[in-house]
């Protein structure tokens, strides 16, 4: 019911924000930076409508980037 949407949108929050702001600090730094972003974009779209646009938004872009290098070689 109510309860358990408000429980799953919390936990979904707990989850996602962490893992969001820990790729956000890692993307200056060598390593899986804007993975660990894109991780925490995906966990926070299932319950945020707002974390969905800009997660559909970077896979687009991803997508680019991927095309983009298979044309090249």
């Amino acid at each position: 019911g109510k309860i358990t949407k408000s429980v799953r949108k919390i936990l979904v929050a707990c989850i996602g924000f962490p893992v969001l702001l820990l790729g956000i600090v890692l993307i200056p730094l060598p390593g899986p930076g804007l993975l660990i972003s894109f991780l925490g974009f995906f966990v926070l779209s299932l319950e945020f409508e707002w974390a969905s646009k800009y997660f559909d938004r970077a896979k687009s872009e991803i997508k680019k980037i991927i095309d983009a290098s298979k044309q090249k070689y």
